[in-house]
């Protein structure tokens, strides 16, 4: 179970070293086994080469150990990707979170196969152990299971898994089916439970900022019955806390809800273009949140 970890920001919008180091140490007390950093939730793409190495090193430095961290690497450049992947391998990272090149809308599944494979090859590592991201709402690039078949029988030792960020359980549980001993990871979290019971390998969501401990509850015991009264409190609450942040725009939600729960206002702080919530809207949802916290 890994989170889609938020970035913190300083005064100056540059990612708060200090801040999101004690965030990866309260999301591994919580449960999570790993922290998929600098990923959409991460805001990564409004931050450059420099930024995104820099931070890596600082939580690898900062005590948390590389097989904890899967860092997303793919950028619109793919000798941009070859450099990120690099380093993360560097620090001792060797499974990363890759999307495919998504400026150039509607390419093949040649021109996407030709991309992942030149970064292979030019990486030649052995260790590289590769997420692929498919979240066309977003990167208007799907990743087709032909292009995942082709790309496994090409490199089967570095390609590992899949995050699916669509909310196709449809296409999630075809994956597993399809692909035997392929990691299947849900990017939303009501659908954790569900995906884990049809065989997939568990989640990667922007939600486990705020509830890791009942994501890592519903991954440990989700073969128990539905009558675990447990198991369904915390399905629940996961539910509920997904529908809070989906209200409004979810990264700014996300952000003013931790800067709420930690008192930090580097969790406010959104990179441009994205912004924070209207006040109206801020407003609404600090309530929300306060009566659904009282309710439990």
């Amino acid at each position: 179970m890994f989170s889609a970890a938020l970035t913190p920001l300083d005064a100056e919008l540059a990612p708060d070293h200090a801040c999101f180091i004690a965030h990866c140490r309260y999301l591994l007390d919580e449960g999570c086994d790993a922290i998929a950093m600098l990923g959409t939730t991460g805001e990564a793409n409004s931050f450059s080469v420099a930024e995104r190495t820099a931070l890596l090193e600082a939580v690898v430095v900062g005590g948390v150990k590389p097989n904890q961290l899967l860092p997303g690497t793919g950028v619109a450049a793919f000798t941009e990707t070859v450099v990120l992947t690099r380093h993360a391998l560097s620090v001792g990272v060797e499974t990363v979170v890759m999307l495919p090149p998504f400026y150039y809308k509607n390419v093949s599944d040649d021109g996407v196969y030709a991309a992942y494979s030149e970064i292979i090859q030019r990486i030649g590592d052995p260790r590289l152990k590769i997420v692929l991201y498919h979240i066309p709402q977003m990167s208007m690039q799907p990743i087709s299971h032909a292009l995942i078949e082709r790309l496994r029988k090409a490199f089967p030792a570095t390609i590992v898994g899949i995050k699916d960020s669509s909310g196709d359980f449809a296409n999630m549980t075809a994956m597993v089916e399809r692909f035997p001993g392929f990691a299947v990871l849900t990017g939303a979290d009501p659908l954790l439970l569900p995906l884990l019971r049809k065989g997939g390998a568990g989640c990667i969501t922007a939600t486990s900022n705020l509830v890791a401990r009942d994501l890592a509850y519903v991954f440990k015991h989700f073969r128990d019955s539905d009558d675990d009264a447990n198991l369904a409190a915390a399905q629940a609450r996961i539910v509920k806390a997904r529908e809070l942040v989906s209200r409004f725009a979810q990264m700014p939600s996300l952000k003013a809800l931790m800067a709420e729960r930690t008192g930090h206002a580097g969790w406010q702080r959104l990179r441009p273009p994205l912004e924070t919530l209207p006040a109206a809207q801020m407003k609404e949802l600090l309530a929300s949140a306060a009566a659904s916290a009282k309710a439990a």
